[in-house]
């Protein structure tokens, strides 16, 4: 996995900030293999509790976490009871738990 300590560490406490405690976050893509260079942090963050505006809440969260780790493309996919799956969410989901 090509994520710092303190990389995930930052990520983690910015999604239980913005989500609570109970929300996880899962590494998918490129970042989760080490041998292969460059790509963005693509994360599926899911939650327990139901997520409005998830536009809002996702470009948040990607926000914050550039602020904490610096300038680096990020991507977060949301998950939670309200919200529709698709097949990314399957393949997110057989990624890393960070």
């Amino acid at each position: 996995m090509r994520l710092t300590e303190q990389q995930i560490m930052q990520i983690k406490a910015v999604v239980s900030a913005e989500l609570g405690s109970q929300a996880t976050v899962t590494l998918f893509g490129s970042r989760q293999r080490d041998n292969v260079r460059g790509g963005d942090i693509d994360l599926l963050v899911s939650s327990t509790n139901e997520i409005n505006q998830p536009a809002l809440v996702a470009a948040r969260l990607e926000a914050k976490i550039i602020q904490r780790i610096g300038i680096q493309k990020i991507d977060v996919l949301l998950q939670a009871p309200n919200l529709q799956r698709s097949a990314i969410h399957q393949i997110a989901a057989k990624g890393i738990p960070l």
